[in-house]
């Protein structure tokens, strides 16, 4: 075998940082900015993929889910976001142990690491960056929420991008993630996961919905490593 033997991938919102709120905000910020309006009532983030979000979000505000439109609020979403990228840090965090598990991982040649990510490609940069954290994963080998509604497909855009690497087997990628998005897109990938309750998602919500592997956080690393390796 040449070339590393895992390709791990990465959630970032709750698993590697947390922010809660301030997505949300952005979001009706965002609206604002791209038709001229406030967004009415709530808007459900929770692990799906911006397409999937935006086009709900046009939905229930009564306008045309066109790809114009769900380009023009994903534009304006990234701007929010960049606009107010110095707040981003007084209102987030590192969760436990993430710090540490990015650096492990980064540092073992068996282990090549991604993230895999409802956010825009740009806010994930953004997010990642204002923590120093976004040199410990190869956004190259990464796929973002801006790529395809369904989660799983990125599953499949991150494996296609490592291939330079060598070819993973389904068994050979680890998708690391809180929500039963996260579960419900590596079980249709076939791709191995270690669920972390460090969401809005309990360990029963994350083994109900399929998971095998629920960690509470990644604060201890060495039961993070054996749930990677675990066969």
């Amino acid at each position: 075998m040449t070339g590393p033997e895992l390709l791990v991938l990465w959630d970032v919102d709750n698993t590697l940082i947390t922010a809660r709120g301030f997505g949300k905000q952005m979001y009706r910020e965002a609206f604002l900015e791209a038709f001229g309006r406030e967004l009415e009532g709530h808007v459900d983030l929770g692990g799906r993929t911006e397409l999937d979000i935006i086009a709900e979000v046009l939905r229930q505000q009564g306008v045309e889910h066109t790809e114009e439109a769900s380009q023009l609020l994903a534009t304006a979403l990234a701007n929010a976001f960049h606009a107010r990228r110095e707040d981003y840090p007084v209102h987030a965090e590192v969760l436990p142990g993430a710090l540490q598990a990015l650096e492990h991982f980064a540092n073992d040649p068996r282990v090549h690491q991604g993230v895999l990510t409802a956010n825009l490609r740009s806010v994930a940069l953004l997010k990642l960056e204002a923590f120093g954290l976004a040199h410990l994963v190869d956004w190259d080998v990464s796929a973002f929420g801006d790529e395809h509604l369904d989660r799983a497909e990125l599953v499949t855009f991150a494996r296609d991008r490592a291939r330079h690497l060598r070819s993973f087997a389904p068994d050979e990628v680890v998708l690391i993630g809180d929500t039963p998005h996260d579960v419900h897109a590596a079980l249709t990938a076939g791709v191995r996961l270690v669920a972390v309750a460090t969401g809005r998602s309990s360990r029963q919500d994350l083994h109900r919905a399929g998971a095998q592997i629920v960690i509470d956080d990644l604060s201890d690393l060495k039961e993070l490593t054996r749930s990677v390796w675990a066969v």
